[in-house]
Protein backbone atom coordinates (compact mmCIF):
# COMPACT_ATOMS: atom_id res chain seq x y z
CA UNK A 1 0.00 0.00 0.00
CA UNK A 2 1.44 3.37 -0.81
CA UNK A 3 3.20 5.15 2.17
CA UNK A 4 1.88 8.37 1.46
CA UNK A 5 -1.92 8.08 0.20
CA UNK A 6 -5.39 6.06 -0.31
CA UNK A 7 -6.53 5.80 -3.49
CA UNK A 8 -7.99 4.01 -5.95
CA UNK A 9 -9.13 0.90 -3.13
CA UNK A 10 -12.05 -0.70 -2.38
CA UNK A 11 -12.84 0.00 1.34
CA UNK A 12 -15.64 -0.77 3.53
CA UNK A 13 -17.41 1.43 6.35
CA UNK A 14 -19.26 -0.53 8.98
CA UNK A 15 -21.12 2.12 10.47
CA UNK A 16 -20.52 4.26 7.32
CA UNK A 17 -24.07 6.50 8.38
CA UNK A 18 -22.79 7.42 12.02
CA UNK A 19 -21.16 10.44 13.66
CA UNK A 20 -17.83 9.24 13.08
CA UNK A 21 -18.35 6.91 10.04
CA UNK A 22 -20.02 9.30 7.78
CA UNK A 23 -17.06 12.07 7.37
CA UNK A 24 -14.43 9.44 7.27
CA UNK A 25 -16.90 8.03 3.94
CA UNK A 26 -16.85 11.46 3.13
CA UNK A 27 -13.48 11.91 2.63
CA UNK A 28 -12.68 8.85 1.30
CA UNK A 29 -15.13 8.81 -1.67
CA UNK A 30 -13.43 11.06 -4.28
CA UNK A 31 -11.04 8.80 -4.78
CA UNK A 32 -11.71 5.24 -3.58
CA UNK A 33 -14.22 2.65 -4.63
CA UNK A 34 -16.69 3.22 -0.81
CA UNK A 35 -19.08 0.60 0.70
CA UNK A 36 -20.77 1.22 4.16
CA UNK A 37 -22.46 -1.37 6.29
CA UNK A 38 -24.98 -0.13 8.40
CA UNK A 39 -28.37 -0.66 9.84
CA UNK A 40 -29.54 2.52 9.92
CA UNK A 41 -30.59 1.89 14.00
CA UNK A 42 -28.90 5.41 14.60
CA UNK A 43 -27.28 6.21 11.14
CA UNK A 44 -28.60 8.87 8.67
CA UNK A 45 -29.02 7.71 5.37
CA UNK A 46 -28.54 11.76 3.99
CA UNK A 47 -24.83 11.56 4.89
CA UNK A 48 -23.96 9.87 2.83
CA UNK A 49 -22.53 10.65 -0.79
CA UNK A 50 -24.86 9.56 -3.75
CA UNK A 51 -22.04 7.44 -5.33
CA UNK A 52 -21.12 4.79 -2.32
CA UNK A 53 -22.50 1.43 -2.12
CA UNK A 54 -24.43 1.08 0.46
CA UNK A 55 -25.24 -2.36 2.20
CA UNK A 56 -28.37 -2.04 4.29
CA UNK A 57 -28.02 -4.72 7.20
CA UNK A 58 -26.28 -5.17 10.75
CA UNK A 59 -22.74 -6.31 11.56
CA UNK A 60 -23.90 -8.97 13.35
CA UNK A 61 -25.30 -10.68 10.51
CA UNK A 62 -22.32 -12.82 8.38
CA UNK A 63 -24.24 -12.90 5.50
CA UNK A 64 -24.44 -9.38 4.92
CA UNK A 65 -20.99 -8.97 6.25
CA UNK A 66 -19.65 -11.16 3.59
CA UNK A 67 -21.34 -9.22 0.80
CA UNK A 68 -20.07 -5.78 2.33
CA UNK A 69 -16.53 -6.67 2.69
CA UNK A 70 -16.03 -9.02 -0.64
CA UNK A 71 -12.51 -8.25 -2.35
CA UNK A 72 -12.02 -4.61 -0.12
CA UNK A 73 -8.30 -3.81 0.53
CA UNK A 74 -9.35 -1.84 3.78
CA UNK A 75 -12.18 -2.13 6.41
CA UNK A 76 -12.65 1.01 8.77
CA UNK A 77 -14.97 -0.72 11.81
CA UNK A 78 -16.57 1.88 13.30
CA UNK A 79 -19.96 -0.29 14.08
CA UNK A 80 -20.36 0.23 17.79
CA UNK A 81 -23.45 0.62 20.17
CA UNK A 82 -20.88 3.89 22.37
CA UNK A 83 -23.18 4.61 25.35
CA UNK A 84 -21.72 3.22 28.17
CA UNK A 85 -24.79 3.50 30.10
CA UNK A 86 -26.11 1.53 27.73
CA UNK A 87 -24.04 -1.32 27.99
CA UNK A 88 -24.00 -1.27 31.62
CA UNK A 89 -28.26 -1.79 31.40
CA UNK A 90 -27.38 -4.42 28.35
CA UNK A 91 -24.18 -5.31 28.60
CA UNK A 92 -25.14 -8.82 26.78
CA UNK A 93 -26.93 -7.11 23.89
CA UNK A 94 -24.06 -4.42 23.43
CA UNK A 95 -21.25 -7.39 23.79
CA UNK A 96 -22.97 -8.82 20.67
CA UNK A 97 -22.87 -5.63 18.61
CA UNK A 98 -18.86 -4.42 20.22
CA UNK A 99 -17.32 -7.55 20.74
CA UNK A 100 -19.03 -10.36 18.56
CA UNK A 101 -19.18 -8.45 15.58
CA UNK A 102 -16.02 -7.16 15.82
CA UNK A 103 -14.76 -10.67 15.54
CA UNK A 104 -16.81 -11.26 12.56
CA UNK A 105 -15.08 -8.64 11.09
CA UNK A 106 -11.61 -9.74 11.69
CA UNK A 107 -12.41 -13.27 10.59
CA UNK A 108 -13.77 -11.24 7.05
CA UNK A 109 -10.89 -9.27 7.06
CA UNK A 110 -8.98 -12.97 7.29
CA UNK A 111 -10.43 -14.56 4.53
CA UNK A 112 -10.24 -11.03 2.29
CA UNK A 113 -6.78 -10.60 3.42
CA UNK A 114 -7.36 -6.62 4.25
CA UNK A 115 -5.88 -4.37 6.75
CA UNK A 116 -8.77 -3.46 9.54
CA UNK A 117 -8.61 0.09 11.16
CA UNK A 118 -11.21 -0.75 14.45
CA UNK A 119 -12.24 2.22 16.42
CA UNK A 120 -11.16 1.42 20.62
CA UNK A 121 -11.58 3.87 23.38
CA UNK A 122 -10.13 5.88 26.02
CA UNK A 123 -12.58 3.95 28.35
CA UNK A 124 -10.14 0.83 28.39
CA UNK A 125 -7.54 3.07 30.75
CA UNK A 126 -11.09 3.29 33.37
CA UNK A 127 -9.41 6.02 36.31
CA UNK A 128 -6.23 6.99 34.48
CA UNK A 129 -3.08 5.63 36.55
CA UNK A 130 -0.71 8.64 35.03
CA UNK A 131 -1.79 11.85 32.93
CA UNK A 132 -1.72 12.39 30.16
CA UNK A 133 -2.34 8.43 29.19
CA UNK A 134 0.00 6.78 27.52
CA UNK A 135 -0.83 3.76 25.53
CA UNK A 136 1.16 1.84 27.95
CA UNK A 137 -0.58 2.84 30.74
CA UNK A 138 -2.68 0.23 32.61
CA UNK A 139 -6.23 -0.41 31.61
CA UNK A 140 -9.12 -0.96 34.02
CA UNK A 141 -12.07 -0.71 32.65
CA UNK A 142 -15.40 0.92 34.91
CA UNK A 143 -17.90 -0.51 32.08
CA UNK A 144 -18.73 -2.99 30.21
CA UNK A 145 -18.26 -0.60 27.17
CA UNK A 146 -14.68 0.08 28.37
CA UNK A 147 -14.20 -4.09 28.94
CA UNK A 148 -15.61 -4.66 25.33
CA UNK A 149 -13.54 -1.95 23.74
CA UNK A 150 -10.52 -3.67 25.49
CA UNK A 151 -11.32 -6.94 24.47
CA UNK A 152 -11.53 -5.55 20.73
CA UNK A 153 -8.17 -3.94 20.88
CA UNK A 154 -6.50 -7.03 22.48
CA UNK A 155 -8.23 -9.40 19.39
CA UNK A 156 -6.83 -6.79 17.03
CA UNK A 157 -3.33 -7.14 18.22
CA UNK A 158 -3.28 -11.37 18.66
CA UNK A 159 -5.06 -11.43 14.85
CA UNK A 160 -1.59 -9.39 13.79
CA UNK A 161 0.39 -12.17 15.42
CA UNK A 162 -1.47 -15.03 14.90
CA UNK A 163 -2.39 -14.68 11.51
CA UNK A 164 -0.16 -11.53 9.86
CA UNK A 165 -3.47 -9.73 9.31
CA UNK A 166 -2.33 -5.84 9.81
CA UNK A 167 -4.71 -4.40 12.11
CA UNK A 168 -4.26 -0.77 14.06
CA UNK A 169 -6.60 -0.01 17.03
CA UNK A 170 -7.61 3.72 17.46
CA UNK A 171 -8.57 4.69 21.05
CA UNK A 172 -10.96 7.62 20.41
CA UNK A 173 -10.87 10.47 23.22
CA UNK A 174 -13.66 12.69 23.60
CA UNK A 175 -14.81 13.05 19.71
CA UNK A 176 -17.25 15.95 18.89
CA UNK A 177 -18.28 17.52 16.09
CA UNK A 178 -21.42 17.97 13.19
CA UNK A 179 -23.67 15.05 13.09
CA UNK A 180 -23.27 14.02 16.56
CA UNK A 181 -26.82 14.01 17.95
CA UNK A 182 -29.34 11.63 19.41
CA UNK A 183 -29.91 10.21 23.06
CA UNK A 184 -26.17 9.59 23.68
CA UNK A 185 -24.53 12.68 21.89
CA UNK A 186 -21.97 14.23 23.15
CA UNK A 187 -21.42 16.13 26.31
CA UNK A 188 -20.25 19.59 23.65
CA UNK A 189 -23.51 18.77 21.79
CA UNK A 190 -25.65 18.65 24.67
CA UNK A 191 -24.54 22.40 26.15
CA UNK A 192 -25.23 23.82 22.44
CA UNK A 193 -28.48 22.57 22.51
CA UNK A 194 -28.61 23.86 26.18
CA UNK A 195 -27.38 27.42 25.69
CA UNK A 196 -29.25 27.81 22.16
CA UNK A 197 -32.68 27.09 24.16
CA UNK A 198 -31.95 29.36 26.35
CA UNK A 199 -32.25 26.64 29.08
CA UNK A 200 -29.52 26.30 31.87
CA UNK A 201 -26.23 24.38 31.25
CA UNK A 202 -26.04 21.40 32.85
CA UNK A 203 -22.78 20.35 34.95
CA UNK A 204 -22.65 17.04 36.91
CA UNK A 205 -20.75 17.81 39.72
CA UNK A 206 -18.23 20.83 40.35
CA UNK A 207 -16.40 21.14 37.16
CA UNK A 208 -13.43 20.87 37.61
CA UNK A 209 -13.21 17.05 35.56
CA UNK A 210 -11.20 17.21 32.88
CA UNK A 211 -11.80 15.38 29.27
CA UNK A 212 -9.76 15.76 26.07
CA UNK A 213 -12.24 16.73 23.26
CA UNK A 214 -10.97 15.81 19.46
CA UNK A 215 -12.50 17.14 16.49
CA UNK A 216 -14.19 14.72 13.91
CA UNK A 217 -11.85 15.68 11.54
CA UNK A 218 -8.72 15.30 12.83
CA UNK A 219 -10.05 11.66 14.05
CA UNK A 220 -10.65 11.17 9.89
CA UNK A 221 -6.97 12.20 9.71
CA UNK A 222 -6.10 9.29 12.31
CA UNK A 223 -7.77 6.67 10.24
CA UNK A 224 -6.62 7.82 6.88
CA UNK A 225 -2.68 7.38 8.72
CA UNK A 226 -3.55 4.34 10.29
CA UNK A 227 -4.88 2.98 6.37
CA UNK A 228 -1.52 3.45 5.15
CA UNK A 229 1.41 2.97 8.23
CA UNK A 230 3.80 0.16 8.38
CA UNK A 231 3.44 -0.02 12.09
CA UNK A 232 0.54 -2.14 12.04
CA UNK A 233 -0.39 -4.62 14.72
CA UNK A 234 -0.36 -1.58 17.22
CA UNK A 235 -2.72 0.75 18.89
CA UNK A 236 -2.99 4.69 19.23
CA UNK A 237 -4.12 7.57 21.74
CA UNK A 238 -6.34 9.59 19.61
CA UNK A 239 -6.88 12.72 21.48
CA UNK A 240 -5.25 15.94 21.26
CA UNK A 241 -2.99 16.08 24.45
CA UNK A 242 -4.71 19.11 26.45
CA UNK A 243 -7.40 18.36 28.67
CA UNK A 244 -10.19 20.98 29.30
CA UNK A 245 -12.58 21.12 32.34
CA UNK A 246 -16.20 20.80 31.96
CA UNK A 247 -16.66 24.06 33.31
CA UNK A 248 -13.87 25.71 31.10
CA UNK A 249 -16.39 23.71 28.39
CA UNK A 250 -19.11 25.43 29.49
CA UNK A 251 -18.12 28.81 29.20
CA UNK A 252 -16.50 28.04 25.94
CA UNK A 253 -20.02 27.31 24.96
CA UNK A 254 -21.78 30.40 26.20
CA UNK A 255 -19.23 32.13 24.46
CA UNK A 256 -19.62 30.67 21.32
CA UNK A 257 -23.54 31.24 21.39
CA UNK A 258 -23.07 34.56 22.97
CA UNK A 259 -26.26 32.96 25.40
CA UNK A 260 -26.66 34.34 28.68
CA UNK A 261 -28.00 30.52 30.03
CA UNK A 262 -26.88 30.35 33.73
CA UNK A 263 -24.28 27.49 34.39
CA UNK A 264 -25.73 25.02 37.10
CA UNK A 265 -24.36 21.87 38.85
CA UNK A 266 -26.10 19.03 39.99
CA UNK A 267 -24.86 15.90 42.33
CA UNK A 268 -21.94 14.26 40.45
CA UNK A 269 -22.25 11.04 38.90
CA UNK A 270 -21.27 7.94 40.39
CA UNK A 271 -18.26 6.54 39.55
CA UNK A 272 -17.41 9.08 37.17
CA UNK A 273 -13.91 9.39 35.77
CA UNK A 274 -12.26 12.68 37.42
CA UNK A 275 -9.65 13.11 34.70
CA UNK A 276 -8.50 12.30 30.81
CA UNK A 277 -6.38 13.38 28.61
CA UNK A 278 -4.39 11.50 25.31
CA UNK A 279 -1.00 11.09 25.55
CA UNK A 280 -0.41 11.66 21.50
CA UNK A 281 3.30 11.19 21.55
CA UNK A 282 2.99 7.28 19.71
CA UNK A 283 0.72 8.44 17.17
CA UNK A 284 2.41 11.75 16.24
CA UNK A 285 5.92 9.82 16.07
CA UNK A 286 4.40 6.45 13.95
CA UNK A 287 0.91 8.10 12.42
CA UNK A 288 2.48 11.43 11.84
CA UNK A 289 -1.13 12.41 13.48
CA UNK A 290 -0.98 15.88 14.77
CA UNK A 291 -4.45 17.04 15.56
CA UNK A 292 -4.89 20.44 13.82
CA UNK A 293 -8.54 21.64 15.32
CA UNK A 294 -8.63 23.88 18.85
CA UNK A 295 -11.46 23.32 20.70
CA UNK A 296 -12.71 26.83 20.99
CA UNK A 297 -12.29 26.99 17.09
CA UNK A 298 -14.26 23.74 16.76
CA UNK A 299 -17.28 24.72 19.10
CA UNK A 300 -17.50 28.05 17.56
CA UNK A 301 -17.87 26.45 14.24
CA UNK A 302 -20.59 24.00 15.61
CA UNK A 303 -22.14 27.22 16.89
CA UNK A 304 -22.73 28.42 13.33
CA UNK A 305 -24.02 25.47 12.21
CA UNK A 306 -21.48 24.82 9.76
CA UNK A 307 -18.61 22.48 9.96
CA UNK A 308 -14.66 22.90 9.56
CA UNK A 309 -12.59 22.18 6.46
CA UNK A 310 -13.23 18.90 5.52
CA UNK A 311 -9.76 16.47 5.33
CA UNK A 312 -8.46 16.06 2.00
CA UNK A 313 -9.11 12.37 0.92
CA UNK A 314 -5.61 12.52 -1.02
CA UNK A 315 -3.20 13.74 1.82
CA UNK A 316 -1.81 11.20 4.50
CA UNK A 317 -4.11 10.99 7.21
CA UNK A 318 -2.24 13.15 9.63
CA UNK A 319 -15.58 8.72 21.97
CA UNK A 320 -18.03 9.38 22.20
CA UNK A 321 -19.55 10.02 25.48
CA UNK A 322 -23.13 9.79 27.11
CA UNK A 323 -25.61 12.59 26.61
CA UNK A 324 -25.17 14.73 29.65
CA UNK A 325 -21.71 13.13 31.02
CA UNK A 326 -18.29 12.91 30.34
CA UNK A 327 -16.96 9.50 30.60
Amino acid sequence: MDSTTLRDRTVLVTGGAGFIGSHLVETLEAHNDVRVLDDFSTGDRTYLPDNVTVIEGDVRDPIALQEAARGVDVIFHQAAVVSVSQSVDEPRRTNRTNLDASLLVLEQARQEDARVVLASSAAIYGHPSELPVPESAATDPTSPYGVQKLALDQYARLYGELYNLPTVALRYFNVYGPRQRGPYSGVISTFLEQARADEPITIEGDGEQTRDFVHVSDVVRANLRAAVTDDVGEAYNIGTGTRTSILELAEFVRDATESTSPIVHREPRSGDIRHSGADVSKAARDLGFEPRVGLESGIASLADGGSLTPVSGTEPADSNTDRGTYS
